[in-house]
């Protein structure tokens, strides 16, 4: 990957904070590499080396620096939007796939052979997938380090590695200290056992209201809930359940995850993330909605306004048919019926999975038949493995098998695609509410004119749709 030096080096030297993420500063004299807004002295230019990642900082043979802490810094924004190749593996990775299924199931499911992932990885990023799961099970390791009293051997293999050697070199390598060393000098309160409390960083600004209003609006009953500024709601995780709260502050979300599983600690941060957009860019989004006069006063008054993302991709899709052609309330109480069976009294419980929801029976469901059968066959898909909606999914090609299905149109395959797989430049031009919101700013509301003119949004076109439903 290409990174031109000047401009690099211009935001490192104003610590430019917008640059998080996006790439690592390497010290040759110090042998340190930091995040670009890092508050250490500006280091001279014929010491400074920029890395694209993390992991490729660390096998050039540099540490993470203890200051800024590069590793927690927000997420590229690139991977975020990307929907080629390297985007959805870095998506797939994130969520711990190379963890739980090793580099053979990460190529399996990108449906390319490993050598040429590897290859494709290597040449944007400068790491291969197992060294950028290693940068990331580094990061997790630190975590559970500094905020659990689990066990280093517990936390070795909670973090995906593969025995406690391994560990101990990673952590002594990437972080120049013993992992006990790393304990000895903890400043983070220890909680409750199985809470984990960290920071989620993103790049500002974040409008948090609107963020909170969205999914405080559609909040299940015994899924999730909004209590101030504070969003909770229970996760199905590959080894087990959770519960997480993340209340926005100033410049991070805190969030406090209780899992029964911390092998799940990686997958459940990077659902949080994608959740609240966490590694939108949100200066490049207004920027150009806010070119367009009939947005502009709007992104003034709410800057960074986010897409609220989901935690599951099976979850959104049968919100989103229930949600055709009802009000928000009704489409609450229907998947409030439909989940009962599987709501607890004492805790919040994650969405149920396709093939629970497939063996409901008939009167769970209370619904239309139709749309019955189509969730069905929904659940069916997803739980055989013939359609993918996570994150990592081609878009496209997930577009194409979700309006194969009977009772799935295009608009509700453009909502799955925009908030369960993260396409960034959906627009939904035949919503009703989409429709009045573009009205109440005097845009066209017919659907072939506000089409057109939705195109000068483009590749944002999401996030102008958020606005719309805003301004309706």
């Amino acid at each position: 990957m290409e990174l031109d030096f000047e401009r690099c080096y211009r935001a490192v030297d104003s610590r430019d904070q917008r640059f998080d993420g996006w790439f690592c500063t390497a010290v040759t004299s110090t042998g340190i590499y930091c995040r670009p807004s890092c508050p250490a002295m500006t280091p001279k230019r014929e010491n400074v080396r920029f890395y694209p990642s993390a992991a490729a900082a660390q096998r050039a043979g540099f540490r993470a620096c203890k200051r800024c802490r590069p590793d927690a810094a927000p997420g590229s924004p690139e991977w975020d939007v990307r929907a080629d190749l390297v985007g959805r593996a870095m998506r797939l990775i994130g969520d711990g796939v190379v963890d739980r299924e090793g580099v053979p199931g990460l190529a399996s499911r990108l449906g390319y052979t490993e050598r040429h992932l590897g290859r494709l990885l290597t040449a944007e990023l400068g790491a291969g997938p197992l060294a950028l799961a290693r940068a990331q099970r580094a990061q997790t390791a630190r975590i559970l380090i500094e905020t659990t009293d689990l066990g280093l051997a517990e936390i070795a293999f909670a973090a995906g590695f593969g025995s406690v050697r391994q560990f101990n070199d990673t952590i002594l390598e990437v972080y120049a200290q013993a992992p006990s060393t790393l304990r000895e000098r903890r400043t983070v309160t220890v909680g409750e056992p199985g809470t984990i409390s960290l920071r989620l960083a993103y790049r500002s600004p974040l409008h948090a209201p609107a963020l909170l209003d969205f999914l405080g609006t559609r909040a299940l009953p015994g899924v999730e809930e909004r209590d101030g500024t504070t969003y909770r709601r229970g996760l199905t995780l590959p080894h087990g359940s959770a519960t997480v709260s993340l209340s926005p502050a100033d410049r991070w979300v805190s969030a406090t995850l209780r899992l029964s599983d911390v092998r799940d600690l990686a997958p459940a941060v990077a659902r949080c993330r994608r959740l609240f957009d966490l590694d939108a860019d949100p200066e490049a989004v207004d920027t150009t909605l806010g070119a367009d006069p009939a947005l502009a006063a709007m992104v003034r008054a709410e800057p960074g306004v986010r897409v609220p993302r989901a935690v599951d991709g099976f979850e959104m899709a049968v919100r989103a048919i229930v949600g055709q052609q009802v009000s928000v309330s009704g489409a609450r109480t229907t998947l409030s019926r439909l989940i009962r069976p599987f709501s607890r009294s004492d805790t919040l419980v994650g969405f149920p999975t396709a093939a629970e929801v497939a063996d409901l029976p008939d009167s769970a469901f209370g619904m239309p038949t139709a749309r019955r059968e189509t969730i069905r066959q929904l659940a069916d898909a997803v739980a055989d493995g013939k359609l993918d909606l996570n994150p990592g999914a081609d878009r496209e090609e997930t577009v194409a098998r979700l309006t194969d299905i009977p009772g799935i149109g295009l608009w509700t395959a453009g909502y799955v695609a925009m908030r369960a797989i993260g396409d960034p430049d959906v627009f939904l031009a035949t919503d009703l509410a989409v429709r009045r919101g573009a009205r109440a700013l005097g845009l066209p509301d017919q659907v072939k004119t506000l089409s057109a003119y939705a195109e000068r949004w483009r590749p944002w076109r999401s996030y102008a749709l958020i606005r719309l439903w805003r301004a309706a």
